[in-house]
């Protein structure tokens, strides 16, 4: 199964592809979704649409982006595309992973 939430456009602003493989409703995958989500808002407000896809329902997915752990997300655009393994709690290590900068003064 499939879910799919997307940000408003902002007006001319690139839209990132995200996609978020978790196995059901494991708490590691339950975290990096609100720790993903919170980013997100954060970092990419209006710029981002996310894709949850549930490799429990649906694991020939994992294939589609050679996935071997879970939670794991990717960047698919922009370009060129990048992987960041684990419950994203570690915010330096998930803006490093987008390829994305730390706002001054933010935790």
């Amino acid at each position: 199964m499939r879910v799919t939430m997307a940000s408003p456009r902002a007006a001319g602003a690139e839209i990132w592809e995200l996609r978020l493989y978790v196995a059901d409703r494991s708490p590691n995958c339950l975290l990096a979704l609100a720790n993903l989500e919170d980013a997100c808002e954060k970092y990419l407000a209006g710029r981002y649409q996310l894709e949850v896809v549930d490799l429990q329902k649906d694991p020939r997915r994992a294939a589609d982006d050679q996935i071997l752990a879970v939670p794991t997300l990717v960047r698919r655009l922009p370009e060129p595309v990048r992987k960041v393994v684990g419950d994203l709690s570690d915010t330096d290590r998930l803006l490093a992973g987008l390829q994305l900068r730390r706002i001054d003064g933010a935790t």
